[in-house]
């Protein structure tokens, strides 16, 4: 993952001033000093016999050099079915087209398009695609090329031939991702896997294939974990996509805290690491986040090959330590871990300690107002509650609710009801499930007053919560109180932008359904709609609905 960005971010650094944008379209043939934006036609003058002799011809250049293999957050196999390797594909085609009468047994002109992929027979050009350690020599048809491609169009066919030359060089494209760029104009078939996905869009937009290009960004959106949003963050601003990039920060706000401790983190490049740290809503503790800043400094002095000392790191960091907010961690986070790190001077370090403690406060250098964060929003799922003299007890049962929404949202926490008889403590155990597997866990403790207010509990880390799938939330309670509970319960609820769908669950097995009984709430970061106030819709019992618990299911077992 390190070597893969490292090379991206390296070139970046070195031949692109910080603020420059890039351009999906290459500028890449050269006539008089005139940029050709499309190919000619046959209404456009061609360029004469010594205009010829003058043409610079190179390959299309890109932004930057072609990725080596992109970050993989899961299993390819999650996504899709390994493709059998390049030489058996040629391989495979060579022998079918080696019966003279092989077009008969293919019917469509797709089939006998695919079976030209990869293949020696009537290839009018050649391509040595890969670094010089990743050679492959890549036989192919300029006809298929020219009508899947623009770039390729121009190459062949627009009046400015590589002085009929039969063989191209490419050494800033990885050969599988060129390999799966023409699978796709030769079969119409698009094979991504986690570790050439992003190599792959890479190539796609240097040939400007948008159907491709959507198609990765379709997959690393769904690939998208904290683990690897930074660097999908930082590959999105070098490609130029803008739905990615939010779908990156939509992740990188909700899991901050585990987003900056992730590898990815310390390979993103200086730009992408500023503008992380300015983030207004990252839901992080800042002394983390300098935590994450240092490994982020130790990363870049060992590429640089200079000692990761203390004011090597500080000049590394440059004027980004300055967006963390320092002044606004504890002051025991200040003193035990900041301050005797030799990261600040030691007027700042004066002055910051004076900011904690003296009333005539210095101006800092540092961001004194802490970050807005995320703000959480609540589903309710019941119109009302109760409670009476025998009811809603708890015995190391599981109070259990499946849920679904209409769009990614991140899972805090729930809420819960407390004691109906005076005040009380429970013990608390908080799951989220999916098809059976723990998302998430934690045992806690709330203390309930009596009211019938619900008392929140969350989770170490917010959760993703992808959408048209179910969930199962689930809590055990250990407490002798009776509590309150839930009732009129709603099979679905609106909650500002997010539709919530609700069903019982096989694991509750203290009494919870949709009707009544525990988890009436829901925390989670999500869309923010243009009102917060829940829209519901009731329950709706029926005679088949067996695993439909209502209140009464749990009183009568007492």
């Amino acid at each position: 993952m390190s070597n893969f960005y490292s090379r991206i971010a390296q070139i970046k650094r070195n031949s692109e001033p910080a603020t420059m944008s890039y351009s999906q379209t290459p500028h890449w043939i050269s006539v008089n000093n005139e940029v050709l934006m499309s190919p000619p036609h046959n209404n456009v003058q061609q360029p004469s016999a010594n205009q010829r002799d003058n043409m610079l011809i190179t390959q299309p250049s890109s932004i930057p050099n072609s990725p080596i293999p992109s970050p993989t957050a899961q299993s390819s196999a999650s996504f899709c079915l390994k493709s059998p390797s390049a030489l058996s594909i040629n391989q495979e085609n060579e022998d079918i087209t080696s019966d003279p009468n092989w077009q008969a047994n293919k019917p469509t002109v797709r089939e006998r398009n695919a079976a030209m992929f990869n293949n020696e027979l009537m290839a009018d050009i050649k391509f040595v695609v890969g670094s010089e350690d990743n050679l492959q020599t890549i036989p192919a048809h300029k006809y298929v090329l020219a009508t899947g491609s623009s770039v390729f169009y121009a190459m062949f066919y627009g009046g400015l031939s590589e002085n009929n030359s039969d063989t191209i060089r490419v050494p800033d494209v990885e050969p599988s991702a060129f390999l799966t760029m023409l699978r796709y104009l030769y079969c119409d078939e698009i094979q991504l896997e986690a570790d050439n996905v992003l190599a792959t869009l890479y190539v796609a937009k240097k040939y400007i294939v948008p159907h491709l290009c959507k198609a990765c960004v379709n997959f690393l959106e769904t690939s998208l974990t904290a683990k690897n949003a930074c660097l999908l963050l930082s590959q999105s601003r070098l490609f130029e996509e803008p739905e990615l990039m939010q779908r990156c920060w939509e992740v990188l706000d909700a899991q901050a805290e585990m987003a900056i401790k992730s590898e990815g983190f310390v390979d993103i490049d200086f730009k992408t690491f500023e503008t992380i740290l300015a983030r207004e809503t990252l839901n992080c503790k800042e002394i983390n986040l300098f935590e994450a800043a240092l490994n982020w400094a130790y990363a870049a002095c060992m590429k640089a090959e200079i000692e990761p000392t203390s004011s090597n790191k500080r000049q590394i960091l440059g004027t980004a330590l300055f967006l963390i907010r320092i002044p606004t961690m504890t002051l025991e986070q200040y003193a035990n871990s900041v301050a005797q790190l030799g990261i600040l001077t030691q007027q700042e370090t004066i002055d910051i300690f004076l900011h904690f403690t003296a009333k005539s406060k210095p101006h800092l250098s540092f961001p004194i107002k802490a970050r807005s964060g995320l703000k959480a929003q609540i589903c309710h799922r019941f119109l009302s509650c109760a409670y009476r003299s025998n009811q809603w007890r708890y015995r190391g049962r599981c109070d259990s609710i499946q849920f679904s929404v209409d769009k990614r949202i991140f899972i805090v926490g729930f809420g819960l009801y407390g004691s109906s008889t005076g005040a009380a403590e429970y013990n608390t155990k908080i799951e989220l499930k999916r098809l059976g597997r723990i998302l998430a866990e934690c045992n806690t403790k709330f203390f309930s007053d009596g009211s019938s207010n619900t008392f929140h509990v969350f989770f170490e880390n917010p959760i993703q919560i992808e959408p048209e799938c179910f969930y199962t939330a689930s809590v055990i309670l250990d407490g002798s109180e009776l509590s309150f509970f839930g009732q009129e319960g709603m099979t679905e609820v609106c909650c500002g932008a997010v539709t919530f769908n609700f069903q019982c669950s096989s694991e509750s097995t203290n009494g919870t359904g949709v009707q009544g009984g525990q988890i009436p709430e829901l925390i989670f970061y999500g869309p923010l709609g243009h009102s917060n106030t829940n829209t519901l819709k009731k329950a709706v019992t029926s005679n088949n609905e067996m695993a439909l618990s209502s209140p009464i299911d749990n009183f009568n077992d007492r």
